[in-house]
């Protein structure tokens, strides 16, 4: 019997142990995806928790995988400072726009093309959380804006001017009229 206790002891310990180390793991959160307009420049948001103090030995990778599949590209590194891609299509087109205080590792991608259409990972590795989640990012770059995005804004916005414009008219009206009914009880009342 006192094999079995220390059997079950041993498993009990070794999940919990196994519970930790997942808890102790870097978790990237990222959009899903995101929508840009040809020649335009966007951010890609990610940022980290971790379950250990943000260390000096902090490192971020930033990749891309194009929509055809090819071969992974590196995008931007991270370690103590932000280093740019030497060379491939994104040298001279991204910057840093991250705060490693804020847990904020984001960049932005300029001037974008169609040929940037993939997906984007964000990895972040803080010892000594080593392991955890990669955060991705579907981009997709469109020729010009859909009606449902810009035009719905336009029109949101230009129907509650108009709306407020109505009311303010109203108002002012309501007011004259008080005020000519008002004078005219006044007259009647000096007359009398």
């Amino acid at each position: 019997m006192r094999g079995r206790t220390w059997l079950g002891a041993a498993l009990v310990l070794g999940a919990q142990l196994r519970a930790l180390w997942l808890a102790a793991a870097v978790e990237v959160h990222t959009a899903k995806e995101v929508v840009a307009v040809n020649g335009t420049n966007q951010r890609l948001k990610c940022t980290f928790s971790s379950s250990s103090p943000v260390s000096q030995q902090l490192s971020v990778s930033w990749n891309f995988q194009p929509e055809d599949l090819s071969s992974h590209e590196p995008v931007f590194y991270y370690l103590k400072e932000p280093y740019k891609p030497p060379s491939g299509r994104f040298k001279e087109r991204v910057t840093w726009d991250g705060n490693i205080e804020r847990n904020d590792v984001s960049i932005i991608i300029w001037n974008l093309q169609p040929s940037d259409n993939g997906t984007f990972t964000c990895q972040v590795t803080n010892w000594p959380d080593v392991y955890g989640t990669i955060g991705e990012v579907r981009l997709r770059v469109v020729q010009k804006v859909t009606f449902s995005e810009i035009h719905f804004l336009a029109v949101a916005i230009g129907s509650a001017s108009v709306l407020m414009v109505i009311v303010v008219t109203a108002v002012i009206i309501c007011r004259q009229r008080r005020r000519r009914a008002r004078d005219k009880r006044l007259e009647v009342a000096d007359t009398e």
